[in-house]
């Protein structure tokens, strides 16, 4: 099986990442995200979808989640890519102390043009994208026809996606 590591770009990849926020200003930390990446060298922001409110999936009793979809296309390394998007979690004063808790933002990279890995560091695709609304309702606003590898079509999951609700707050896409 692939790594992350040795996944290297030779020409540019299209790479869905997912963005999620529920502590302080949750639309200035998703805009952040989106800005971080674009100021990343080697990574071009195709599209942002629109900001779905969501309910908490796991973990503790925590606030709801403003969640949005950003396709990337990069020339960099996914492995690069991972270490930028934690790198924009920590200036938005992310914390990992408890596996799926609140966070100020979140940044997870979903599918890195089809590329199957099982590095523990970055597993690819996501192993739990094709479950979550949250995920799979932006992505489809825009990348109706995305596949996702193992899963098929998104638009043909079967997915929970009653509690996502799309908002009115927009992250700009340009």
């Amino acid at each position: 099986m692939t790594t992350a590591s040795n996944i290297k770009q030779v020409h540019p990849v299209d790479v869905v990442i997912a963005l999620g926020a529920n502590l302080g200003d949750r639309l200035a930390a998703l805009r952040g995200a989106v800005d971080g990446l674009r100021a990343t060298p080697g990574v071009e922001v195709v599209a942002v979808s629109s900001v779905y409110e969501t309910e908490p999936v796991g973990g503790p009793q925590q606030p709801e989640y403003a969640n949005a979809v950003v396709l990337v296309r990069a020339t960099i390394p996914v492995m690069a890519l991972l270490e930028r998007a934690h790198a924009i979690e920590a200036e938005w004063e992310r914390v990992r102390a408890e596996r799926w808790g609140p966070r100020t933002l979140d940044i997870d990279i979903i599918d890195a043009g089809g590329a199957v890995s099982d590095d523990p560091v970055l597993t690819l695709p996501h192993p739990r994208a094709h479950e979550r609304g949250f995920v799979i309702v932006p992505w489809l606003e825009i990348e109706p026809d995305a596949t996702l590898v193992g899963h098929g079509r998104i638009r043909d999951l079967k997915v929970d996606t009653s509690g996502v609700r799309i908002s009115s707050d927009r992250i700009p896409n340009e």
